[in-house]
C-alpha cells in the first residue's frame, strides 16, 4: 500500500475513482471534482488549492480523500469564524486549514472513499495522512465536512475529533405515486397553500422546461451561468462556478443533471439546477431576473418533489438552511461535520463548545418539529 497526494484529479484515473463512488453520488464522481478545477472554480484564486489523497495497493487505486487546502472558510457551510477569531486572539493563524468536502456544496456523501471490505484498513490510513499533511503544511486542523452517515459514525469514534451538529430541511418519499399523493399527508391548511401557490405560477403565464444534460444547449447553460452570477453577486457575494463549468458536468454527467428553466412572454427570466444520486436528489443553484411570485417555490421545491416522485428517489436535499421550507413538506433533519485541531491548547474547548451547540441544536429540530405541515396520524405513524 502506497499512499499520494496530488494537486489534481487528473492525475488519478476516472474509472478507478469512480468505483470507489458510492450511490453514483454526482459531487464526489471525477467529474465533478475535475470540472471545478478545469474551470478556475478552484484554486488559489477562491482559496480551495487541491490536495487530494490517493491510497494504492500496487496500481489499484483502494483508498481516496477529496480534500482541500483552505485559506478562507468561504463556501463551507458549516461555520467556524468563531474558531478563527479565537485563533486571531491568541497570536496564532488558522489558515491554512484542511478540509475534506466538496466546494461550495453542503450535501451528504463519502468523504473517506474505500475500496468494499476494506474500511477498516483504508479510514486510518486516510485520516493519518489528512492529519501528518496539517502538520507539514502547519495547518491549524482537518476539517470533514458531510461525511455520510457511516463514515461520520467512524469518525466520531476517533481520539481528539470534536463533532458539530447543524441542521437542513429534507423531503423525504414514503412511496409517493402523485404529487398529491404528497399533498394528501399534509394538513388542509398547508395543503390549500402548496396548491394556491402552485396554481399563481401557473397563472401567472410561466412555462417550465425540465431539462438535463441531453437536452439542455449551450445557450440553456450560458443563460442559466447569467442567472447565477447575477444571483450571488446581488445578494450572497462571490460567484464561484461559471458557463463552462456548468457544461462540462452536464456533458459528462446527463442523465444526473436537472435544470429547470422558466420562460415568459418568449423570454428565459429563471432558473433552478439539481443534480441526482441513485437515491437522492440534490437542489444547488437558484437565479432569476424577474421577479414572479411563488416562482422560486415551485422552480426550486415543487419540481424537485414531483421529479423525486417519479423517479422513485428516497430523499431530496435542497440545500443548506431555511426555514421556509418546513410548510412545504421539508422536514428538520440533523447534519453533523467532524474536526480535529493540532493544537492542544483549542482541543479541549472546542470539544466542550461542541458539546454545547449540539444540545442546542437538538432543541431547535425539536421545536421546529412542532410546526411540520404532516397530519398528525402521519407524523405517528411515520415521523415520531
Amino acid at each position: 500500500m502506497h499512499i499520494e497526494i496530488v494537486s489534481s484529479l487528473d492525475q488519478v484515473s476516472p474509472t478507478q475513482w469512480n468505483a470507489l463512488v458510492h450511490d453514483n453520488n454526482p459531487f464526489v464522481r471525477h467529474e465533478f471534482l475535475a470540472a471545478l478545477e478545469h474551470h478556475g472554480c478552484v484554486g488559489e484564486k477562491f482559496g480551495w488549492l487541491p490536495r487530494h489523497v490517493l491510497i494504492y495497493e500496487g496500481e489499484a487505486l483502494i483508498g481516496a480523500m477529496p480534500l482541500y487546502e483552505k485559506y478562507n472558510s468561504y463556501g463551507e457551510f458549516v461555520f467556524d469564524h468563531a474558531w478563527a477569531n479565537a485563533y486571531k486572539h491568541h497570536g496564532l493563524d488558522y489558515y491554512p486549514k484542511l478540509v475534506a468536502a466538496i466546494p461550495y456544496t453542503p450535501a451528504s456523501g463519502q468523504r473517506l472513499l474505500a475500496q468494499a471490505g476494506q474500511e477498516a484498513e483504508i479510514y486510518p490510513a486516510l485520516l493519518a495522512t489528512a492529519q501528518h499533511l496539517a502538520n507539514e503544511l502547519v495547518a491549524s486542523g482537518v476539517h470533514y465536512l458531510f461525511a455520510n452517515a457511516d463514515e461520520q459514525g467512524w469518525l466520531e469514534d476517533q481520539t481528539d475529533i470534536a463533532t458539530r451538529h447543524d441542521c437542513q430541511f429534507h423531503w423525504r418519499n414514503f412511496d409517493y405515486k402523485h404529487f398529491d399523493d404528497f399533498l394528501a399527508t399534509l394538513s388542509s391548511k398547508k395543503r390549500k397553500n402548496i396548491r394556491q401557490e402552485r396554481r399563481k405560477v401557473t397563472d401567472s403565464g410561466v412555462q417550465l422546461r425540465i431539462l438535463d444534460g441531453h437536452t439542455a444547449s449551450a445557450e440553456d447553460w450560458q443563460r442559466f451561468a447569467f442567472f447565477y452570477t447575477h444571483t450571488f453577486e446581488s445578494k450572497w457575494g462571490m460567484p464561484t462556478l461559471n458557463a463552462g463549468f456548468f457544461t462540462e458536468v452536464a456533458e459528462k454527467l446527463p442523465d444526473q443533471v436537472v435544470l429547470v428553466l422558466a420562460d415568459l412572454d418568449g423570454q428565459c427570466i429563471a432558473g433552478s439546477l439539481m443534480y441526482r444520486s441513485a437515491t437522492r436528489l440534490f437542489g444547488r443553484h437558484w437565479g432569476c431576473v424577474e421577479y414572479v411570485d411563488h416562482l422560486h417555490f415551485e422552480a426550486c421545491y415543487y419540481q424537485g418533489i414531483e421529479y423525486a416522485i417519479k423517479h422513485g428517489l428516497s430523499v431530496f436535499e435542497p440545500g443548506a438552511q431555511g426555514e421556509h421550507k418546513v410548510p412545504r413538506g421539508f422536514i428538520p433533519t440533523l447534519t453533523r461535520s467532524s474536526h480535529w485541531l493540532s493544537s492542544d491548547m483549542f482541543r479541549q474547548p472546542v470539544l466542550q463548545h461542541c458539546a454545547h451547540e449540539r444540545e442546542g441544536v437538538a432543541h431547535y429540530i425539536e421545536s421546529v418539529r412542532e410546526h411540520m405541515p404532516y397530519r398528525a396520524e402521519f407524523v405517528a405513524e411515520h415521523l415520531s
